[in-house]
């Protein structure tokens, strides 16, 4: 039968998973906003934010998106394009997966593991 943790050792278990979810996420965040430009493309950054929330329950707001973006374009792993809007004519920014940015997706899925069940 298992021990539960006292209140310092759960306070110290709470504080070391928050700390792992916020690195998982930043470290996650390039991975899933590829695979979401690729499955919705070409995408608004709206659209891929509220991809993001749905599949993954992150909230995340468009200006950190759209520095991850800004990132994965610099490294050419993404492309934009600027369109004219319906009726206002305001210009808007689609995303789409480079061939280097869809190779880079493949080579992280390939790595990616699954923590054993119990």
């Amino acid at each position: 039968m298992a021990v539960s943790p006292s209140p310092e050792e759960q306070e110290w278990i709470d504080h070391r998973v928050d700390s792992w979810v916020e690195t998982y996420k930043k470290s996650m965040l390039t991975p899933v906003t590829l695979s979401l430009v690729a499955e919705h493309q070409p995408a608004e950054v709206s659209t891929i934010a509220e991809a993001v929330t749905a599949a993954t329950g992150w909230q995340i707001t468009e200006r950190g998106l759209y520095r991850t973006v800004k990132r994965l374009q610099d490294s050419g792993l993404l492309q934009s394009a600027a369109v004219a809007a319906p009726r206002t004519g305001a210009k808007r920014k689609l995303l789409t997966l480079t061939p280097l940015g869809a190779s880079f997706l493949d080579g992280i899925r390939g790595n990616l593991v699954e923590v054993p069940g119990g």
